[in-house]
């Protein structure tokens, strides 16, 4: 395994913001060399979700029905209901949507979130690390996971969430949401 000193974030990309009402939907979007069936076995299994995303699942997100999400700083699960589950193009649980489309031998990913929009240059911050952690996983060069808390410690963090909210023209607030200050 990689050490967390070894990984840099690239610079801010990917990422949109779309406004509907009072609804912020943060849209990332990462291509990754590798098959959908891949992307989409590392979006929802727990064993590989522990490995890169901000949360652990009790169970798998890959059927429609309810599992517990555990998110990085917080001590609660969350019941959590998986609306779909299309394997391998779309999976949709809680305010979160992902999209897989396949492109040459890799996969599009698309991230849909809704984001208080205070925080959503946070959450970009934090995806695309997650997103390069996912990526080194399917690589079979995996660096430990980078989440809440910690991932907020990370210098390249910091950089990015800058360049995040001057890419969406936004102001961000110091301090991070209450959950993320837990860890």
């Amino acid at each position: 395994m990689i050490d967390h000193e070894q990984y840099t974030p690239g610079p801010a990309s990917g990422a949109e913001i779309r406004k509907d009402g009072e609804k912020w939907t943060l849209i990332l979007v990462r291509e990754l060399r590798h098959s959908p069936k891949k992307v989409w076995q590392a979006l929802t299994d727990p064993a590989n979700l522990r490995e890169w995303a901000p949360f652990e699942a009790d169970g798998s997100l890959d059927t429609v029905g309810t599992v517990k999400l555990t998110w990085v700083g917080t001590n609660t699960p969350l019941e959590t209901r998986v609306t779909r589950a299309e394997a391998p193009k779309v999976l949709e649980y809680n305010d979160i949507r992902w999209e897989l489309e396949a492109l040459g031998g890799g996969t599009r990913l698309t991230l849909w979130h809704n984001i208080d929009r205070r925080f959503i240059s946070w959450g970009a911050a934090g995806w695309h690390i997650c997103f390069d952690v996912l990526d080194r996983l399917l690589s079979g060069t995996p660096i430990s996971r980078i989440a809440g808390g910690e991932a907020m410690k990370f210098s390249g963090w910091q950089r990015l969430k800058a360049e995040y909210a001057k890419q969406f023209g936004i102001e961000t607030p110091d301090s991070p949401p209450r959950a993320a200050q837990k860890s």
